[in-house]
């Protein structure tokens, strides 16, 4: 078997924590120029838009000279650019770290930080915040919380040992503990391990159960209850589906308060609203390094706001009605 050929490192720094755009070239093709292929890539609607880039020397090649308008195509030869990045709201909360050494960092992330740069949140990330912060280029994640979940993630120095850490999650052999608050059940028989196969299809907000073999697998713990209704939960994922969590707990007819998917997805929340955070925290990770063999044992410091104030926490969050927000048993 052929080994491929890795790609040779980017002549562009990185802008923002975000690394630039790589383009290889195909091939095999007929184009005469880049710019040619480029206006195909993209779309002829689109062709001002590489021109302009083009124009202003922002495509390089892998000595980091300016492609230009006359560029000859190059088969399989490698291109890069840094993309137009999104206006973003900036998420007034602290990432702290709670661990680091030379090979791993533990970020506490706050609600609504986005733990990678995907879609619409790029710069305002966990990871491009880190590798500004720290001035790690070459951080890298070895999972990823929701954007809505806060708590434990972890990041990997060298980018060789990324697959390591990897590893870790893919072969569940790092012990995860979250806490969520949600109604109270009294008629809930605590604890239980809730067994289902959950579907997330690409273009739907919300994930959804079908009958089939599990695939989704948690262990819900009651903790304490207390007034207003309110139960606080402890959740081990023996298995890391998308909306796993917030999945299984809605199906129990507890949904974690703050959810705008679940039980009914809601109407989307405007740009800089952070009042009304789902409860949901990543509490606890615990597993072996890879590399070094050192135990690890970490817990975020942070508490679920709904819990510590819930009349501040619902007050914040209610409805120009008046009403209570919705999944809180009264």
């Amino acid at each position: 078997m052929r080994r491929r050929t890795p790609p040779p490192p980017s002549p562009l720094p990185q802008r923002e924590g975000i690394d630039p755009v790589r383009v290889r070239l195909p091939g095999e093709g007929s184009w005469a120029t880049v710019r040619d292929h480029l206006v195909e890539r993209i779309g002829a609607a689109r062709a001002g838009i590489v021109d302009a880039m083009l124009d202003a020397g922002q495509v390089v090649d892998a000595d980091g000279r300016a492609v230009t308008a006359r560029t000859a195509y190059a088969p399989g030869a490698f291109l890069w650019y840094h993309r137009e990045l999104p206006l973003e709201t900036p998420v007034p909360f602290p990432l702290e770290i709670v661990y680091r050494d030379e090979h791993v960092v533990v970020a506490d992330k706050p609600h609504f930080l986005a733990t990678t740069p995907r879609g619409s949140h790029v710069v305002e990330t966990a990871l491009a915040r880190l590798r500004r912060e720290l001035g790690v280029p070459a951080l890298g994640a070895a999972h990823r919380l929701d954007r809505l979940t806060a708590g434990l993630v972890l990041f990997v120095v060298r980018p060789e040992e990324r697959g390591a850490y990897q590893s870790l999650f893919r072969d569940r052999r790092v012990r995860k503990v979250y806490e969520a608050i949600a109604p109270y059940a009294p008629g809930l028989a605590l604890p239980r391990t809730v067994r289902s196969r959950i579907v997330k299809e690409r273009g739907i907000l919300a994930a959804y159960e079908v009958a089939g073999e599990p695939n989704a697998v948690t262990r819900v713990e009651l903790v304490e209850h207390g007034e207003r209704g309110l139960g606080r939960y402890r959740l081990l994922p023996a298995t890391g589906q998308t909306h796993q969590l917030r999945v299984h707990l809605n199906a129990l007819g507890v949904p974690i308060l703050g959810d705008p998917l679940y039980p009914e997805v809601a109407a989307p929340v405007p740009a800089g609203d952070f009042r009304r955070p789902l409860q949901l925290l990543a509490r606890e990770l615990e597993f072996t390094d890879p590399v070094t063999g050192r135990e690890h044992r970490l817990r975020s410091g942070r508490v679920l706001d709904a819990w510590a104030s819930y009349e501040r926490w619902a007050a914040a969050s209610r409805p120009p009605d008046g009403r209570r927000p919705g999944g809180v048993v009264q």
